[in-house]
């Protein structure tokens, strides 16, 4: 009986070794939440490491070449998905280049497609021998035309949200991260470009390697064709711009230096070597993007009077939230932009001074009220919490001012709970910590509580809960105050009132702020005020586009048709989605102006890029 207890324990204790053996194989790296936004199988199949080799044809508007993933995977695992958007494969190949099995799934209206392919046991690289179709919604082809200097074409892409798998066959999920390594062939004339190490000079062949030593998502993969020159703005950063835009925009962004010196103060070192901004045509569809180590820009930044910085301080602030510490699905999408506009508020602040981030943060609370209150009207209470559930919906549905604003706002609640000091330091210990790994929402607020939020006292007061899951505004939420906005607001009262003529509003040390703060306290309009105001401002000609478009909702909303030859060159002229949105809204309310909506988006749709043409085309048809 005592011999056969022993085998007994020792073929129980063999199974147990192969059990943690299994175990070990199937936690050879971290698992992560599952995402509705992607096919990939990431929890059997991990890629680790990218190598592209791409040529850029402007003829055809496509990339052709090769992606090959070196892979991590479990025992068990006999096939890697990976999500693609209409990709012509022509070949899979395995390791040394032995052929294998591959499907391709339906099309989803939103993921795209599923790209299965056969693994061997010992498989540790698959090689996709692919092209883009013209028509990949990441990428942007521009004719020459189209650019600032009228000579050579351009290429952009822009694979935030979940754009990606339209030029590079991936697993497009916020909470996969590799290396990565490219070879982009092109003209000789033009400058490519990378989310990587970057040349700042041509190649006399147009043939460029670029490398990624720190993992990204696949939403901060990107590229950029174009005539580029650059121009150093400090010890570790640098502008690439047309050459007609170049000297403006070293000029508009000469505080780029200080942003990056003073975020490193506050959170730590910066971890991606370089930090450069490349300054895009004006059909980009976002203010900017964070690549890691080459921020996409807008022009529409270029204000000529620095007003518009603080997008870059808020690109620049990704670099430690989102691009370091990333949300780990688009459910956990505040996680990237609360803290980066609580950051760049911070950045500003030390740079600026206090006046003029409380400007800053007035402005963003009143964006955040309008959209609290314009989702509320339209029935989607839910859309106002922090954590979303977009499991059913692209996740550009959740690029609202609640991730941005309220993940903000909630951020500086902590802040004045447990005052500056603790917070600066939790931190700075948070990104620390968690750097180059995925975040959730949850996992979050586990770790605020263990290494902040010890006193229930503090975690009664921040009522983490209501902020996080539920509706609207807490009551609890912070006051926001600004003695430079208040004289606008005395001023502005005056006139929705008829008290003061415009001609007599003192504007002495206007910013671009202020005037914002006033356009959109304007009240009480008619065709008379509305003369009025662009007589003594001269808001139809701004060349200002925040300024430009909202003075542009008031002249739809008031029918004040000076402005309409303005609005249709701004409605050409700028791809970004923030301000074509509201305008093209006011405009498809009435059936006049939605008419001549649709005859300018048919001009201008050829310069929008696929986010901004989908979400236009959706607005007036």
């Amino acid at each position: 009986m005592y011999k056969f207890c022993l085998v007994l324990l020792a073929l129980v204790l063999i199974g147990q070794g192969c059990n943690f053996n299994d175990q070990s194989e199937t936690t050879s790296f971290d698992k992560l939440s599952n995402d509705a936004h992607s096919f990939a199988n990431f929890n059997e199949v991990r890629t680790t490491h990218l190598n592209l080799d791409l040529a850029v044809d402007f003829e055809k508007k496509v990339l052709q070449g090769t992606a090959t993933w070196d892979i991590d995977k479990t025992k068990k695992a006999k096939e890697l998905i990976l999500d693609i958007g209409n990709l012509a494969i022509s070949k899979i190949t395995l390791d040394t280049g032995i052929a294998t099995q591959y499907t391709i799934g339906p099309v989803d209206s939103i993921k795209g497609q599923a790209l299965t392919i056969s693994l061997k046991p010992n498989t540790t690289s698959v090689t996709i021998h692919y092209s883009t179709s013209p028509q990949a919604k990441a990428l942007q082809w521009l004719t020459p035309a189209q650019t600032l200097g009228k000579v050579h074409p351009f290429l952009f892409s822009q694979s935030q949200a979940i754009l990606a798998r339209t030029w590079v066959p991936c697993q497009d999920a916020p909470g996969v991260k590799f290396t990565y390594e490219a070879t982009i062939k092109t003209d000789s004339n033009l400058l490519a470009l990378m989310s990587a190490e970057n040349d700042t000079m041509l190649s006399a062949n147009g043939i460029y390697h670029f490398k990624m030593d720190q993992p990204i998502s696949s939403y901060l993969l990107a590229l950029t064709v174009g005539d580029l020159k650059f121009a150093s703005t400090g010890r570790n950063s640098g502008i690439y711009a047309e050459p007609a835009m170049l000297d403006r925009a070293v000029w508009e962004l000469e505080s780029m230096q200080s942003m990056i010196d003073s975020a490193e103060a506050l959170y730590g070192p910066y971890a991606w070597g370089r930090y450069d901004v490349v300054i895009l045509p004006p059909s980009f569809p976002f203010g900017g993007m964070e690549n890691p180590r080459l921020t996409f820009a807008t022009p529409t930044i270029i204000a000529g009077d620095r007003s518009l910085v603080a997008l870059i301080a808020h690109e620049l602030a990704h670099s430690w939230s989102g691009n370091l510490v990333t949300n780990e699905t688009w459910n956990d999408f505040w996680l990237n932009e609360g803290f980066t506009v609580y950051f760049e508020q911070r950045i500003m602040e030390k740079i600026f001074g206090v006046p003029y981030a409380q400007m800053l943060t007035k402005l963003g609370m009143g964006d955040l009220e309008e959209t609290i209150e314009s989702l509320t009207a339209e029935g989607r209470i839910e859309d106002t919490h922090l954590f979303l559930n977009l499991d059913n919906q692209d996740p550009d549905d959740g690029l609202t001012d609640v991730a941005y604003e309220k993940g903000r706002f909630f951020l500086q609640t902590i802040e004045s709970v447990v005052g500056r000091t603790r917070f600066d330091a939790f931190l700075k210990k948070y990104f620390s910590e968690n750097k180059f790994k995925p975040m959730n929402t949850e996992r979050f607020v586990a770790y605020l509580n263990k290494n902040l939020l010890t006193d229930e006292q503090e975690k009664a007061d921040v009522k983490a809960a209501e902020w996080i899951y539920g509706p609207g505004m807490p009551d609890n939420a912070p006051e926001v105050n600004s003695a430079e906005l208040d004289r606008v607001e005395l001023a502005i009262a005056k006139f929705n009132n008829n008290r003061i003529k415009a001609k007599d509003i003192d504007i002495t040390g206007y910013t671009t702020h202020h005037w914002l703060y006033f356009l959109r306290a304007l009240k009480n309009l008619n065709l008379s005020k509305m003369a009025e105001l662009d007589a003594a401002f001269n808001f139809t000609a701004s060349g200002n586009s925040e300024i430009a478009c909202d003075w542009f909702k008031h002249c739809i909303d008031e029918s004040y048709k000076p402005a309409y030859p303005a609005i249709e060159t701004f409605l050409i002229q700028v791809g970004r989605r923030k301000f074509l949105t509201p305008l093209y809204e006011r405009l498809a309310k009435n059936k006049e102006d939605k008419l001549w909506a649709q005859k300018v988006f048919e001009k201008a749709k050829p310069g929008y890029h696929s986010v901004s043409y989908s979400t236009i085309k959706n607005i007036v048809y």
